[in-house]
């Protein structure tokens, strides 16, 4: 297992640099492969929350239940050996049952009086990687008790701020068929989260391999293969990546792009809002990832397009005649895609 002590210090020499992208593209594989021992198929979904992980982004995951969703995010927490939250997210969930609460504890002193004093008891919150379950099935105001943790890594409680463990990571799942007794997520935390994935439904292989690993006498289980300290270095390094200025270019042309007036005709149709400069920065680091992982110490405009469906699909909010036609974000994103000149004019 990485324990970091070699990635202490950011790399400065082409030879460092070379050192720590191979090392980066291991701990990534042995993760995938330790995840892949225990969730079958889902290959993409799994590299794509990878990739949120080794940037530091929170996950929306959506699909309906029982395929897996929370035993992936289960599984990552195990693999690379981080402190695992669950809240399940209900109705009459509250906001200090997520942060926590400040309680009156009693303690005797050493001449005999008994003194009482206020505590911080941390919520499910507190931990390197929380797992929102069926977030939009809580209140708007639970849910915005997420909102500073994920932007600012730290909770407010009683007017005292406390710091969060790092890393940390939300990985949120959402069920899109049934929608009795939700409440939608607002834009302004659907913009917190750095990818929107959809989890699709395991096919006839994938079913029975499914079987035979879950009903057999033995379960698999995931080694830890990286800690804190290794994935935070990572994290750091993923920044380094070079990006030219005509790659940014194209992400930034990209991200304007999907606003009304942008020179788009299914845009102007289809969209009532584009998305926010956080998704720009969610395209560049997801391409700079990307490339490490291709063996590249320099993001282009293909990583770039890799991470458009998962990057601005959450981000871009549809008028009344996309719902009414059946159009959807992803629709647009790909026709955006395919239509953005590579090069600025």
């Amino acid at each position: 297992m990485t324990t970091g002590d070699h990635a202490n210090h950011d790399p400065e020499s082409p030879e460092q640099v070379i050192e720590a992208s191979r090392r980066f593209r291991e701990d990534f594989e042995a993760a995938r492969t330790e995840v892949g021992r225990v969730v079958v198929g889902q290959a993409e979904l799994v590299e794509q929350v990878l990739i949120c992980l080794f940037v530091g982004g929170h996950v929306l995951l959506e699909g309906v239940p029982g395929i897996g969703k929370t035993l992936l995010v289960r599984t990552l927490a195990q693999a690379v050996s981080l402190s695992f939250g669950r809240v399940q997210f209900t109705p009459d969930l509250m906001p200090a049952d997520i942060t926590g609460t400040t309680v009156v504890t009693e303690t005797e002193s050493s001449d005999g009086r008994r003194e009482r004093r206020f505590a911080f008891q941390p919520g499910p919150i507190f931990a390197q990687l929380v797992l929102a379950d069926e977030i939009n099935r809580a209140t708007p105001k639970t849910q915005s008790a997420l909102l500073e943790a994920m932007q600012e890594r730290s909770v407010t409680v009683g007017g005292v701020s406390h710091r969060l463990p790092e890393p940390f990571v939300v990985l949120a799942t959402q069920n899109p068929v049934e929608q009795e007794g939700t409440y939608p997520l607002p834009e302004a935390q659907l913009d917190r989260f750095f990818f929107k994935l959809l989890s699709r439904s395991p096919g006839r292989a994938d079913l029975a391999e499914i079987l035979a690993r879950t009903t057999g006498a033995t379960t698999p289980v995931a080694k830890p293969c990286l800690d804190a300290t290794g994935l935070m270095s990572h994290q750091r390094f993923v920044r380094r990546v070079l990006v030219t200025p005509s790659v940014q270019d194209y992400a930034v042309r990209l991200v304007l792009a999907t606003h009304p007036g942008g020179g788009f005709s299914m845009v102007d149709k289809y969209v009532r809002l584009g998305a926010s400069p956080r998704a720009a920065q969610s395209l560049i680091l997801a391409a700079k990832c990307r490339a490490l992982l291709e063996g590249r110490t320099a993001a282009g405009t293909d990583d770039l397009q890799a991470a458009a469906l998962p990057a601005l699909r959450h981000r871009l909010i549809m008028n009344f005649e996309a719902h009414a036609e059946g159009v959807t974000a992803d629709t647009v994103v790909t026709s955006l895609v395919q239509g953005l000149p590579r090069e600025a004019p």
